[in-house]
């Protein structure tokens, strides 16, 4: 029953204490990111092969020191090394931060200050929000709680229960590369490649796991529907399975046309149902905590099951 009630502590601690709002470990990962960033990026004159295989260094470097720590650390069966395990869990977690940030989009669009949800939900989204209306507010902030309930919870619980702490700390720093180096931009479509497809390996099955439980806590035949007919339109082989199934939970008509550095895009329909307003915010935050009570009931009868067999 260690690993369960390491989780549940951590999860624990996310929710009375939220992100740490100084010397965020990830965010330090960050800073050290860019500086490997700029030593193996290249010159303007390298072929894309020779990108990529910068890019892999790079990747390697940043990450794979840190999960040799971890594993380190797992194989010293010492109270220190639980403490310090569950705390590394805990900074993984984003899944108080994810629903603070929401609820400040939604409360600010309650009072009817569209500026203020613009700058909000700013901090949440890639794309441009500064002509943004209630509804492109109200939709934006709602795919980012779903696909960020992936990535910020169920993904990182997901591997801290099969590897534990070095598989926590790989996928998290990993999905933080993604975020940094992912993009198929002129920059780094070459560079960042093993990034992103790394990213996409380490969230394929937590992903489908996230999509089935906001279907079995939502609308589950609109959302298995959605899932479906509609995930594989999407860009990228995870984020369309969790937001149509996420949508389709929810019931409500996400995706469409947003604006990305000044261009629009037009993105596929997912789910089916009603235009996204703020009070639909919080039922997104509501759906993705109902799925972690979920998994932790699961992860709880798991261990009991293991214990008395």
């Amino acid at each position: 029953m260690i690993t369960e009630l390491q989780v549940l502590v951590a999860v624990l601690l996310d929710t009375l204490l939220g992100e740490p709002k100084r010397f965020h470990p990830l965010a330090g990962f960050g800073q050290v990111a860019l500086k490997i960033e700029s030593f193996f990026y290249g010159g303007q004159n390298i072929t894309d092969g020779h990108r990529k295989t910068l890019g892999l260094i790079a990747w390697c470097v940043a990450v794979l020191p840190l999960v040799g720590m971890a594993l380190w650390l797992t194989l010293q069966a010492n109270a220190f090394g639980l403490i310090v395990a569950t705390v590394l869990l805990y900074f993984a977690l984003g899944n108080q931060s994810l629903a603070q940030h929401a609820l400040a989009v939604s409360t600010a669009l309650l009072n009817n200050n569209i500026g203020l949800a613009r700058q909000q939900v700013q901090m949440m989204v890639s794309r441009d929000t500064l002509n943004m209306e209630d509804s492109d507010i109200s939709r934006a902030t709602i795919e980012s709680v779903l696909e960020n309930g992936n990535d910020a919870v169920f993904a990182a619980l997901f591997w801290f229960l099969v590897l534990g702490v070095p598989g926590v700390v790989l996928y998290r720093l990993s999905n933080t590369l993604d975020a940094m180096w992912g993009y198929r931009n002129q920059r780094y479509h070459a560079f960042g490649w093993f990034a992103a497809r790394m990213d996409d390996a380490l969230n394929w099955l937590p992903a489908r796991l996230t999509a089935l439980t906001y279907a079995l806590v939502g609308q589950t035949e609109n959302a298995l529907y959605c899932w479906k007919t509609q995930a594989h339109h999407w860009r990228g082989i995870n984020p369309g399975v969790v937001m149509a199934a996420g949508a389709g939970a929810l019931a409500l008509e996400l995706g469409g046309a947003a604006q990305y550095h000044g261009q629009l895009v037009t993105r596929p329909i997912l789910g089916q149902g009603t235009k996204p307003n703020a009070l639909d915010i919080k039922r997104s935050i509501q759906l993705v905590q109902r799925s972690l009570w979920l998994w932790l009931i699961l992860i709880f009868l798991a261990g009991v099951f293991n214990v008395l067999w």
